[in-house]
């Protein structure tokens, strides 16, 4: 094949791990079916943790594949300068990075002597869309999250612009995406924060630009989100939308304590009977306060299920971040509880949530409802008892429990940043049914979960998603 045959596609992801992750698996996926593309993705330095810092680091070393490479950005000095507008840091520094994605693009293609496919940008780095004006390639929205949500969050953006900001008195909204009329305690940002709206937010600036892009490439699949595809799809005005999911992301490279924390993770599930265990995880982000912690432990105890549980500790001054982990849980937890639990349940920190899901011993998962845990789920054939935490979580948990009645709810309008405090008898109901192998959602999650395999591979629905997509690539770019 000639150099003229290749296509490169460049990547933007924000630079958090989960999303490079996610940005990552989609090029696998494109570069596996198309021997054409090469793929570049752009790594750019944001201030976090040295922890992340160094996740990010040690992943990007290793590419996936030969056509598949990381570039990573130049330090702009100007994104390290006080903010002198009201916008989100997030969006000034999507900006600052403009400059620097522009000239390593032109540059890397001078060089390469090749043709842009196009701009692959993550759902919060829509200021690039000028750099793929300027290079003259066409730019598409990764969306990492599914095609209800970006149903939901475009419909909101109108609704806002068209009532001039006013959405005090909005208590529920009908969204074309779903079947029942959405309320506002469950919009991305929950009840009493409206973060979405929040004009130091920036994120209705990201939205509006979204319909500029050439397309939307959705991390779900038509058997799990047919209503919200088929109306995306439906509307003129939006782009094509390209579900091409579920993407799976795997666990990497694993440094050697969390090799060795997997291994006893998995020894102890070992030991377990088939579907006894209910597994508690609240993502990269989650954690709780001791009041909360104190209810969840109750619950447990009183259940008398067995579990494991993964606890992290609230990052500095309980902002939304990156948790640690605690070097003893018998500071946080009850007095006694671990030592009462000892036969039934496992407290741990950081959890290899992947390995945990697809082991037999697992029954129900108690979750945060990110999207990529909600696919995960729906792979490995567990249940769901929803509590989400933050960003689009609570529509997520709305979409699970309401919209396609296949989890349980624990508080569908939980923020983790509230006062509130779930009493332990709720969660213990909820866990109980999760857990009850009559329950009515496990059938309909043992139905999905054989779908998630058919849509991938030849002749599924997101096998032919993603040929539409490079298709429309690949005319772009000849």
């Amino acid at each position: 094949m000639s150099a003229d045959d290749k296509a490169t596609l460049v990547f933007a992801p924000f630079p958090f791990m989960s999303h490079l992750v996610s940005a990552v698996e989609l090029a696998k996926l494109l570069t596996a079916r198309d021997e054409r593309l090469v793929v570049t993705i752009l790594v750019m330095k944001l201030g976090m943790p040295a922890v992340e810092m160094a996740k990010i680091s040690s992943y990007t070393k290793n590419p996936p594949n030969p056509r598949i490479n990381f570039l990573h950005l130049q330090e702009n000095e100007s994104a390290s300068t006080p903010p002198t507008t009201s916008k989100n840091q997030i969006l000034q520094f999507m900006e600052s990075q403009k400059g620097p994605a522009r000239d390593a693009v032109a540059e890397m293609m001078k060089r390469q002597n090749g043709r842009l496919a196009g701009i692959v940008l993550d759902m919060f780095c829509t200021p690039m869309i000028d750099v793929a004006n300027e290079l003259s390639a066409p730019a598409f929205i990764f969306f990492p999250c599914g095609s209800a949500s970006l149903g939901l969050m475009l419909h909101l953006q109108i609704l806002h612009d068209n009532r001039g900001g006013d959405m005090e008195e909005c208590e529920e909204v009908s969204i074309p995406t779903h079947v029942h009329p959405v309320p506002a305690k469950v919009w991305p940002g929950g009840h009493g924060q409206r973060d979405m709206f929040d004009k130091d937010a920036g994120i209705l600036e990201f939205l509006r630009r979204y319909k500029e892009s050439r397309g939307f490439v959705t991390n779900t699949f038509l058997e799990f989100e047919s209503h919200a595809i088929n109306s995306l799809s439906a509307d003129e005005k939006l782009p094509p939308v390209y579900p091409v999911g579920p993407m799976i992301q795997g666990g990497g490279e694993e440094a050697d304590e969390d090799k060795r924390k997997r291994e006893e993770i998995i020894a102890w599930l070992d030991e377990q009977p088939h579907s006894s265990v209910v597994f508690l995880c609240f993502g990269t982000c989650g954690w709780f306060k001791g009041d909360q912690l104190k209810e969840i432990s109750t619950a447990l105890e009183q259940s008398g299920l067995r579990f494991l549980w993964s606890l992290r500790k609230p990052p500095p001054n309980e902002t939304l971040g990156f948790p640690g982990e605690y070097e003893n849980h018998e500071q946080v937890l009850p007095a006694g509880f671990l030592q009462r639990t000892m036969e039934t349940g496992k407290v741990i920190g950081w959890a290899p949530q992947m390995a945990v899901l697809s082991h037999p011993a697992v029954g129900g998962f108690v979750s945060h409802c990110g999207w990529n845990s909600i696919l995960e789920s729906v792979w490995c054939g567990v249940p769901v008892a929803a509590w989400p935490l933050y960003a689009e979580q609570q529509s997520n948990a709305f979409l699970l429990v309401k919209e396609f009645e296949m989890a349980v709810e624990i508080k569908m309008d939980y923020m983790i940043n509230s006062d509130v405090i779930v009493p332990a008898r709720t969660i213990e109901n909820a866990i109980r049914q999760v857990m009850d192998p009559e329950n009515k959602i496990r059938p309909k999650v043992k139905e999905l979960h054989d779908k998630t395999r058919t849509a991938l591979v030849e002749g599924g629905s997101s096998y032919n998603f993603l040929g539409r997509l490079i298709e429309n690539v690949m005319d772009d770019s000849s």
